[in-house]
């Protein structure tokens, strides 16, 4: 079978064939081989609830920054407790209702730039996003989402995870991810002309069902009472955490190490650069204008 590469060209080198050089990433059973040795960045950032906007205006800001540097990269970052809408929750007829719900449970709330619906994230809950510098066409939707799936059953190789849409999930897709029909994990994805970001939201551990029952009820109040099919009806039973999958003491830090570890077998990982390129003057204008636009897409919540 034709590998799927991870990353695209990574350097501007090329052989005396006239052939750029590229470097390959195939998620095989045993982990992740690389074809050649790549170098891919990783970023690990936990937000503060006032820099709750920086999480997904970093999302664009390393968008720019893969194509530009044509380097994978690996961004692992948490909120803490937050409900970040998707585009379509504009649409719930009583939406200032659910909003100060969610307001009066202590949780924080952000519009987010992709679709998809209402999730929660907490310090349980970790995301991981791997940005590609690919044109447009060089990885279909699937093809994408695969190797998001592939990289998270090569760092949990002893859990059974199944992808398929978990209806009664919050913000239900085609590729949740889930253990015996429940559901530990979703996905989302940008694209760019030169990019791609595949965005991973996974429940590591806390009360999944309190998260559940948060959106359940946040669900109620902005329908008022009222059935719409664009939106789930939540059942707190479909979901679940890695934890309670694997090991109750399981922390996010641990699965962090094992993401990293994963991208470490066969190739180079660098830890150290981004906290420093992500500092430099080009970067922040990339970064100041993504935040900006997180700010006026928040407006929408106020109207």
């Amino acid at each position: 079978m034709q590998p799927l590469c991870i990353s695209s060209i990574i350097n501007s080198d090329t052989g005396n064939d006239g052939d750029s050089a590229t470097h390959c990433l195939v998620i095989a059973t045993n982990g992740v081989t690389f074809v050649t040795e790549p170098t891919i960045a990783t970023l690990s950032q936990n937000y503060e609830p006032a820099a709750m906007l920086d999480s997904f205006a970093y999302t664009n800001a390393l968008l720019w920054l893969t194509a530009n540097r044509q380097q994978p990269i690996v961004h692992f970052w948490q909120l803490q407790p937050t409900v970040i809408l998707g585009l379509l929750d504009q649409r719930l007829p009583q939406l200032p209702a659910g909003l100060a719900y969610l307001r009066q449970a202590g949780y924080q709330v952000m519009l987010r730039n992709s679709g998809g619906l209402a999730v929660v994230a907490d310090p349980g809950v970790l995301n991981v996003s791997l940005l590609l510098p690919a044109e447009r066409d060089r990885y279909s939707i699937t093809e994408a989402y695969q190797l998001m799936v592939d990289y998270v059953r090569a760092v949990w190789p002893t859990l059974k995870i199944d992808t398929g849409e978990i209806t009664q999930s919050y913000c239900p897709g085609d590729y949740d991810l889930s253990i015996a029909g429940r559901k530990i994990a979703g996905m989302s994805q940008r694209r760019t002309a030169d990019a791609l970001v595949i965005m991973l939201y996974v429940s590591i551990n806390g009360n999944q069902t309190a998260r559940s029952q948060l959106i359940q009820q946040f669900y109620q109040l902005s329908l008022a009472g009222k059935s719409d099919s664009r939106f789930p009806t939540v059942d707190p039973n479909v979901m679940t955490t890695v934890a309670e999958q694997l090991d109750p003491t399981y922390t996010v830090k641990q699965a962090q190490a094992q993401f990293v570890h994963v991208l470490a077998q066969d190739g180079t990982v660098d830890s150290t650069s981004l906290p420093l390129v992500t500092e430099e003057p080009e970067f922040q204008v990339h970064l100041s204008q993504a935040y900006r636009q997180m700010q006026r897409r928040q407006q929408r919540l106020h109207h």
